[in-house]
């Protein structure tokens, strides 16, 4: 599997709870923190779910 990079990019203010929950799943709490994660189905799935919200690279 891959890795990739997940960097936050806007604010998780005035979004909805299913929203902020997948940020804090992932283990981005704040503007441009980074978090490295495998490529896995469950974590592209929870990617895909906050994609306007985050910057995405292979690693």
């Amino acid at each position: 599997m891959t890795k990739v990079k997940v960097t936050q990019i806007k604010s998780v203010i005035d979004r909805p709870k299913s929203q902020k929950a997948t940020m804090k799943a992932l283990g981005l709490r704040k503007m441009n923190q980074t978090v490295e994660h495998e490529g896995s189905p469950q974590i592209m799935g929870m990617i895909n779910k906050i994609k306007h919200l985050v910057k995405i690279e292979e690693a």
